[in-house]
């Protein structure tokens, strides 16, 4: 099943999770887009040892999931 999150929040929280979450459908077999939109295009605004955004983002990429803004 191919799957788009839209990401539109500046909150690192959201923006962790959402990748997160993309990462879990990857893993699942499914074929995962991300889109960012508005304040969510600075996607590693944030990053830190509590949410770590930018980690996340390298495994979803190395997993084959697609980034869009």
């Amino acid at each position: 099943m191919q799957i788009l999150i839209i990401l539109s929040s500046a909150d690192p929280e959201i923006k962790w999770n959402a990748v997160r979450f993309g990462n879990f459908l990857l893993n699942e077999g499914e074929e995962v887009a991300i889109f960012l939109n508005g304040p969510a295009v600075e996607l590693y605004a944030g990053d830190g040892t509590q949410f770590p955004i930018a980690e996340q983002a390298k495994l979803f990429a190395l997993s084959e999931g697609a980034l869009a803004a």
